[in-house]
């Protein structure tokens, strides 16, 4: 199963995005990426949170941020960093990033600063994940008017569906003024329990209230998937044999027969 292989030329971006930290979201773009590259993709992930954990997940140490996001909004030429898996690359964050909000509050057209300097650096691959800070700020708002589609990691939690309205009235403000082809391309439910009743009737509610859009696989609470990240590496690296590493598989199989079909229903 493969993207558009037309993407080489134009990759899809993704912005991976939610308010609300603690969902998944960092682990959801590192283990996606790693899956991706797997099976033969090129991928690059943008960290564009400062807290840099996108960059510390795949393996990357401070020493060797040396060309970062903060660089790539300053209009600066950046050469993506290696990872330790083959195919995927990373512009990792530091802390500098931080300053970005202020910086670029006086910088003309501060809301396409990201979508420009990604014309040129992500030239030569198929898919680029953004991992956005947990909040909706000037850095995500360029993430989404960069992107092609945003996926949700949302935590089976009391207040899923309160959070999730106020990123779509964002996106749907976003897609209205700068980026009009934007869209929720998923939901993605996060530390899914089986066993809790709160976690199925989050489930149940958020199907019922965005229907396909949500994505079928389920990311489970799984303990090896806190585990990997203090490690360096993805839990599909880290213990591929997990449920949390299955099910990370299986979420990137269901994203490219999803795209799989809408290019064949485009064509």
């Amino acid at each position: 199963m493969t993207l558009d292989r037309d993407r080489v030329a134009r990759p899809l971006v993704v912005a991976v995005a939610n308010q609300k930290g603690g969902v998944g979201k960092t682990t959801t773009v590192i283990n996606l990426a790693t899956a991706f590259a797997a099976t033969g993709h090129k991928v690059l992930v943008v960290d564009a949170d400062a807290q840099g954990n996108a960059s510390t997940g795949l393996g990357v140490e401070q020493a060797a941020r040396t060309a970062t996001t903060y660089d790539l909004l300053n209009g600066e030429r950046v050469t993506p960093a290696p990872t330790m898996i083959p195919g995927l690359t990373i512009i990792p964050a530091t802390a500098d990033l931080s300053g970005a909000e202020v910086e670029l509050v006086d910088v003309p057209d501060r809301q396409n600063v990201l979508a420009r300097a990604l014309s040129e650096v992500a030239a030569g691959h198929e898919l680029v994940l953004v991992d956005c800070p947990p909040s909706l700020n000037l850095m995500t708002i360029n993430a989404l008017v960069a992107a092609d589609e945003v996926l949700v990691p949302m935590q089976c939690e009391f207040f899923a569906l309160e959070g999730l309205s106020l990123l779509l009235d964002t996106i749907e403000r976003v897609s209205g003024t700068h980026n009009p082809g934007l869209h929720i391309g998923g939901i993605v439910l996060t530390m899914f329990d089986r066993r809790n009743r709160l976690s199925r009737e989050v489930e149940r509610d958020v199907r019922r209230v965005m229907g396909d859009v949500v994505y079928h696989t389920l990311i489970p609470r799984n303990v090896r998937v806190s585990e990997a990240p203090s490690h360096g590496m993805p839990v599909i690296l880290y213990d591929v044999d997990c449920a949390g590493a299955r099910a990370y598989v299986r979420l990137a199989r269901e994203f490219l027969r999803r795209h799989a079909t809408q290019s064949e229903g485009a064509a």
